[in-house]
Parts: structure tokens; C-alpha cells; sequence
């Protein structure tokens, strides 16, 4: 059958499998070839979930243990984790780390670090993780933690499921008394006001930007700052289903550089304090996007690239600078354009964060993105940065390799656990991970 990821390119024909218990998913793994890659909700924008073979893992949707002194939830690897919001608010406990969207598995959570608008407080997903069973190549099911089988544990926190495929895991939620959060926005003129505002409000547990990328001059990097904490009031409600779909794939015309100019003008004059305050329900602050069902439609049938990558914040400002203006000069914008900063990263060999800055955008897919997107590869890494691996559809092997430098040990790992014969995605054969 056809598969793509989020962003609807590329698309591949894969022949897909969905096993239901842990035995079965072995059968699956040894039985299918040399390119082998696990699929949860498929969220994941390009190529990483997609290969030959795909094994949905989301039967494995079981909730297995649950400590309440310490909210360590043991659960299967394809629950979701808006699954684990709506089991467990009403109980008082929350996800320790969660990105834009709860529609992801516990799996991907794992192979992706994923990381939200608290790591420069909390970290990624993987800092919270205790343990996972695995499904490897040469030894069956492993338990993994960081004091069995640590090399192993680093290599697939962040591993893009090029290890083997998580089975269940074990991780901390943290408690909550309110489903609501105590949201405060602040306009920013410039992106020197809204990286002071990021650095002013360093303590805020979560902060987020929007920026309009399409800015020139002195609006160069105007943003809407977006801080949150978990209210002590208001009921543990959970989520509602998406009130809106989009039913179709829109017409790829209706975006285009005089539409997001415009939505990016509206979109930052629709909030006329410098400053206001209110109470919003965990989902809005979250999961904007995730009230409207098959969004990603929107961009047409062709698709669309989501570019997220991340600079250091030792001159950050000059580079965020540099790249927004490289972005404005081509007139490929994008409506969801979204700063945040990240604390220290992990040991993890294939996570994505460090201390600095990390911006993530869409481009409507066409044949001048990618010229632009190359462009963009070099500067990001001439400063330093990196690009994430989840967002990732087109990135070289020569910037894969430049810029995590922790490839050659995670391959060492892969062909010691015989996965390098086993898993792969289109993604790893295309970055000289196979």
C-alpha cells in the first residue's frame, strides 16, 4: 500500500503488518528482509517511517503498570499519548515532556526524543524514561535501561526505530491539579525583543514563539511569545475530538507568498496588547493543530516540508538573523513558523537538542524549496546547528554526518545488535545509515 509521512511526501509502496503481541512482532522482524522500519500514527513528516516492510506497532496499545506514588506508567508501545491524557488527567498526573501533537506513540515519542515548549526547564521525552523492551535483530526481546544495556538505551532514545522496535516502555508522568493552563502572550517587535523575552522569563515552565517569518527591516523576527504553567485551578479535563477536518487536499495555489504575508500580518495584529494574560485548556496550548483533523491536507496534494533545525545559542542571534533573512529575501514562507529554546541536550547519540534556539517551518512543496532548503542547510551548520531528523524528507548525507556527530558510534552499536542488517527506513538509506 501507499504510505507517506505527515508532510505527504515523498510516498512509497510498503507492505505493511500489524502484529498484536510481542511474539508475533519477533516473527515479523526476522521473517522481513534487510529494510524494516516500525510505523506508529505516522506523524513523523518525511521518510523515517517508511521502507519495504512496515510494522504497525499500534495494537500494542496496553496499559501494563502503574505506580501512583511516583506516576511511573509502564504501558505498550503504540498508545498514544493523547491516549495516556485522556486515561490519566483525571487522576491529577500530566506527560513529563509532550511536542505539537498528542496523535504520536509512546514508540515514536522514544525514537524521536521528542522534545516540547519545556526542554530548556525538563529536557526531551527520554529524560523521563526509565526503561523499554526491545525487539532487536541477533537477541530477541532486551530490556534496556540506563544501567542494563546502556549503549544500547542511548542509541535508541533518538535512534529514529533504527535499533530494533520498542515494545513497551517505562516513564514519569508529573502531577497536576488542573487541565488548564495560566497562559500569558507578549508581542514582540523584533526578534532581539523576543529572545530578551525568552531570556527575562527563562523560568517560565513552558514558552513558545510564533514568528513571522516574512518580516523585514526592523519587524525582522516580529513574534508572539507565548508563556504557560499548569493552573492550580480548574477541572482535570481531558481533550475533545478535532471539531473541524479538512476534507480534501486544497488546491496548492491558495498558498503562496501574497496569502502568507498576509495571514502573518493579520495573525500578529489580531493581539493588540504588549501583554495579556488568560486561563486555556491544555489542548488549545499544546495542540492548536490538533483540533483540525488532517491539516496537513491543506498543503495540497504535492505536499509540504516542515524544516526544523537548531542553532547554538552562543551567537544565536546572529544566525537566527542571517537564516530569517535568507528566508524573507526567497518569499517561501510559511503560516507555522515556531521558536523555542531548548537547555543543554542529552547523551543520546541521535537526539536532536542543544542549548540554543530551534525554529521549525513549513514550505509548500515545490521544485524552488529545495535549492532554498540546501541554502539553509549551510548556514545552519556552519553555525553550528543541526537539522531533526523527524522533520527530516531531503537532507544529505554529508550534513547528516557534519552535524551529529555521534553516527559513527551509533552505527557500531546497530552492527553489534545486528539491526544495521534488518532496520532500515528511506531515511537512514539515504543518510549512509544502512
Amino acid at each position: 500500500m501507499e504510505l507517506t509521512g505527515w508532510g505527504q511526501y515523498p510516498r512509497s509502496d510498503a507492505r505493511v503488518t500489524r502484529p498484536v503481541t510481542a511474539a508475533e512482532l519477533l516473527e515479523k522482524c526476522t521473517r522481513s528482509g534487510s529494510q524494516v522500519i516500525a510505523r506508529g500514527m505516522g506523524r513523523s513528516y518525511g521518510d523515517s517511517a517508511l521502507a519495504a516492510t512496515v510494522i504497525d506497532t499500534r495494537q500494542l496499545d496496553d496499559y501494563i503498570a502503574f505506580d501512583e506514588t511516583r506516576g511511573a506508567l509502564t504501558c505498550g508501545a503504540g498508545i498514544t499519548l493523547s491516549d495516556i491524557l485522556n486515561t490519566f488527567l483525571s487522576r491529577g498526573w500530566f506527560l513529563p515532556v509532550t511536542p505539537g501533537t498528542g496523535f504520536i506513540t509512546v514508540g515514536g515519542a522514544i525514537a524521536s526524543d521528542v522534545h516540547g515548549k519545556n526542554h530548556h526547564l525538563d529536557g526531551s521525552f527520554c529524560d523521563h524514561l526509565e526503561s523499554f523492551t526491545l525487539a532487536t535483530a541477533s537477541q530477541g526481546l532486551v530490556h534496556c535501561s540506563r544501567h542494563s544495556h546502556p549503549a544500547l538505551f542511548r542509541a535508541t532514545c533518538g535512534g529514529m526505530g533504527l535499533t530494533g522496535i520498542i515494545v513497551s516502555a517505562t516513564f514519569t508522568l508529573k502531577p497536576v491539579t488542573s487541565g488548564f493552563i495560566e497562559q500569558t502572550t507578549f508581542k514582540a517587535n523584533n526578534l532581539a525583543s523576543a529572545l530578551e523575552l525568552f531570556e527575562t522569563h527563562s523560568n517560565a515552565p513552558y514558552s513558545v514563539a510564533w514568528i513571522d517569518c516574512l518580516a523585514t527591516g526592523n519587524d525582522l523576527g516580529r513574534s508572539l511569545i507565548t508563556l504557560g504553567s499548569h493552573a492550580s485551578q480548574g477541572p482535570l479535563q481531558a481533550g475533545t475530538a478535532a471539531a473541524l477536518a479538512v476534507p480534501f487536499n486544497t488546491p496548492g495555489a491558495l498558498l503562496n507568498a501574497f496569502s502568507i504575508r498576509a495571514f502573518n500580518y493579520l495573525y500578529y495584529q489580531r493581539v493588540r496588547k504588549n501583554q495579556s494574560t488568560r486561563l486555556i485548556h491544555y489542548q488549545p496550548f499544546f495542540y492548536p493543530l490538533d483540533g483540525i483533523a488532517n491539516w496537513n491536507r491543506l498543503y495540497g496534494r504535492k505536499g509540504f516540508l516542515q524544516y526544523q533545525f537548531v542553532v547554538p545559542k552562543a551567537g544565536g542571534k546572529e544566525s537566527l538573523t542571517a537564516i530569517l533573512k535568507r528566508i524573507a529575501a526567497s518569499g517561501k514562507g510559511s503560516f507555522l513558523a515556531v521558536l523555542k529554546t531548548f537547555g543543554k541536550g542529552n547523551d543520546n547519540l541521535l537526539s536532536f537538542p542543544m542549548e540554543g534556539y530551534t525554529l521549525a517551518l513549513d514550505f509548500k512543496m515545490d521544485s524552488a524549496i529545495f535549492p532554498l532548503l540546501d541554502e539553509l542547510d549551510t548556514m545552519v551548520t556552519d553555525h553550528g546547528g543541526r537539522i531533526y531528523l523527524t522533520k527530516d524528507a531531503r537532507m544529505s548525507e554529508a550534513t547528516f554526518k557534519t552535524s551529529y556527530p555521534g553516527w559513527e558510534a551509533f552505527q557500531d552499536i546497530r552492527r553489534e545488535w545486528g539491526a544495521d542488517g534488518v532496520f532500515n527506513s528511506l531515511q537512514s538509506l539515504r543518510l549512509g545509515l544502512s
